[in-house]
């Protein structure tokens, strides 16, 4: 006898299909949820340095390499065009001023200085013949001078016996009235000539003071030609050491062009490049200062360049007393520049979250330190070990201040 099987409510006959569901549904709403939320990345704690924020003494200095250079770099250059004749000094020697660099020859120049040389003594000669002529017609001029002072100095004379005789009743008034016009005559025409003999001797002095000039102004110009025949021989500018020669035998080189250089070694620099964070509050004067073996040696900034490169500028430093002992071209040191004095600040150590977030955020850790949520910052100054904190942050919190490059986009990370 066939028994009659009760038919089972819908519920049990689809409970795995409705337990599937009911476990989608749950996974999708906690998908949602963390999707909503922050996002959170679990990281090792041992990965990462926690920082305190403190108060504490902050001195603002910039800490770069810098390289030792000579004090001043001198280029030689060729004062006289020609063709390289002969290489003096070597490369590397250690030069005083005076010494010879190196021998030009210009075939062309010296033709030139013996043509201007014979030129030069015709003239001479001509100034010379031109010289005794001057004197002899000076000569004649005060000879002339000399005879129409006496033949005035006469004919006064004669005109005053006259007159003595005309009151001794010797002489007619007719005669001494034909004697006192003769009288003034001969006076009149002396004067004029012994006027145009002191003009002829005035234009005797210049043309004498206008010949010597151009001699002398000849000369000078035939001393010059010599002296452009030393220029064919290249000395050093002043004492130092010849970095490089830049030319070679034979080689023609014309007026103006660079031959050599001279680095003076009797003083350093030291040159370093700053970032352009710093182009406008490093100036010249600040103090700087290297330690080398325990002692530390007073610089100051000699130079700025402000031009920018490659978001870096360039500044030179002098020493301001002693120099260490083995100072030479090309050694390196770690120069610190002070931009301040010391001062309480608020303070965090250096890390890689300024690059990677612009000092505009860091991770802040919770009361328990098991998790860090970012949080916005205001970084002020700055030096090689700290940042200044002047928002975001209080005295006592803890921040992450490494591992910024493997956190992404994460709002929250939780310690494991």
């Amino acid at each position: 006898m066939d028994i009659q099987l009760k038919k089972k409510p819908w519920y049990v006959r689809y409970r795995l299909y409705l337990a599937g569901g009911v476990l989608l549904l749950a996974g999708l709403i906690y998908v949602i949820i963390l999707a909503s939320g922050p996002q959170r990345l679990r990281i090792d704690a041992d990965s990462v340095q926690l920082a305190e924020v403190k108060q504490a003494p902050f001195r603002e200095y910039v800490d770069v390499e810098g390289v030792v250079h000579p004090i001043l770099t001198l280029m030689v250059n060729a004062r006289e065009s020609g063709n390289v004749a002969r290489i003096v000094a070597e490369e590397g020697s250690l030069l005083q001023q005076g010494d010879t660099i190196l021998l030009l020859t210009n075939p062309d120049l010296l033709r030139e200085i013996d043509d201007q040389r014979d030129e030069w003594e015709k003239q001479r000669i001509s100034y010379q013949e031109k010289a005794l002529e001057m004197e002899q017609k000076s000569l004649t001029l005060k000879q002339q001078t000399l005879e129409a002072a006496y033949e005035l100095n006469k004919i006064r004379k004669s005109f005053a016996l006259e007159q003595e005789e005309y009151r001794m009743g010797i002489r007619s008034k007719a005669q001494l009235e034909v004697s006192e016009d003769e009288y003034r005559y001969k006076t009149a025409s002396t004067q004029l000539k012994m006027q145009s003999l002191q003009s002829d001797s005035a234009m005797t002095v210049i043309r004498r003071e206008l010949l010597r000039n151009d001699r002398e102004r000849e000369q000078k110009k035939l001393e010059r030609s010599l002296q452009r025949m030393e220029e064919l021989v290249v000395r050093a500018p002043t004492d130092g050491q010849l970095s490089f020669v830049k030319v070679t035998l034979g080689q023609q080189v014309a007026a103006g062009e660079n031959l050599a250089e001279v680095k003076v070694m009797s003083q350093f620099k030291v040159h370093a490049s700053l970032s352009e964070y710093y182009v406008d509050r490093v100036t010249v004067g600040l103090p700087a200062s290297v330690t080398y073996q325990g002692k530390r040696y007073a610089l100051k900034v000699s130079k700025v360049v402000p031009e920018v490169k490659d978001r870096t500028f360039d500044v030179d430093l002098v020493f301001t007393g002693e120099m260490p002992e083995n100072v030479r071209l090309g050694k390196s040191f770690r120069v610190q520049i002070e931009l301040g004095q010391p001062e309480q600040a608020l303070v965090i150590p250096c890390g890689n979250f300024y690059s990677q977030t612009g000092g505009q955020w860091i991770y802040k850790l919770n009361a328990d330190k098991t998790r860090a949520r970012r949080v916005p910052v205001v970084i002020g100054r700055q030096n090689p070990l700290q940042y200044e904190i002047t928002e975001g942050l209080q005295p006592g919190d803890w921040v992450i201040t490494t591992g910024y490059d493997n956190f992404g986009d994460a709002e929250e990370l939780v310690f494991k």
